[in-house]
This record gives structure tokens, sequence and C-alpha cells, in this order.
């Protein structure tokens, strides 16, 4: 599928799915003309790419992640290694933090809501 198609079918712009592939996180087939073609797996890819953004990943850490992902087989992959998988509980750990802060601060902010509105 062309470009266009990927972003039109994830709601990702193409500048973005163009920077994916600059840092290695997806990767296309060229045409003769030099236009990018890209599996029908790489929807998948794009969606998954954009959960570990939304959860806070950098670049970096997402193209050493997406390749320990689960298989399509549903098995680990091999390249999964002990150091990847306790960076990763520390990047799952900031971000239970991180929630656990905003829950705090919207308990917070449901408190002040309610008395401003009694008055």
């Amino acid at each position: 599928m062309r470009i266009g198609e990927l972003a039109r079918r994830t709601g990702v712009s193409e500048r973005s799915l163009r920077y994916y592939e600059q840092q290695g996180l997806l990767t296309a087939e060229r045409t003769p003309g030099g236009q990018r073609d890209y599996p029908e797996w790489a929807v998948d890819r794009v969606i998954r790419i954009q959960a570990l953004f939304a959860a806070g990943l950098h670049s970096k850490k997402i193209a050493q992640l997406l390749p320990c992902m689960r298989d399509g087989d549903g098995g680990p992959s091999e390249i999964a290694t002990p150091r990847l998988v306790d960076e990763l509980a520390t990047e799952r750990a900031r971000i239970q933090r991180t929630i656990t802060e905003l829950s705090t601060s919207r308990d917070l902010l449901d408190e002040v809501i309610e008395a401003a509105a009694d008055r």
C-alpha cells in the first residue's frame, strides 16, 4: 500500500510515517518509481508505534522494543533480552507512577470542583 493509504488507515500523518521509517521503526519497499510500498502488516506496526509513543517511550526505545514484541504465532521473539525486559519494566513503573500522580491530581480537582459548586 502507498504511504497515503497507510496514513488514512492509521490516522497518522505521512510526515510521521516518514519519520518512523527514518528512525528504523517502519520499513517499506520501493517501487521502480521510488514510491514507498508498505506491506499489510504495517498498519498494525504503526498502531503499536503510536501506542508506545503515547505511553511516553522515545523512538530509540521503541526501535529496541518492536522486534521483541510477540511474533505472528504469539510466541515471544528470540531477540528479547533480560536487559531489555528490565528496561521495559522500569518504563512500566514510570508510567504507573504517572498514572498514580494524575489520579491524585484528578481527585484533588474533584474536591475543589465540589467545594466550589456548593458555594
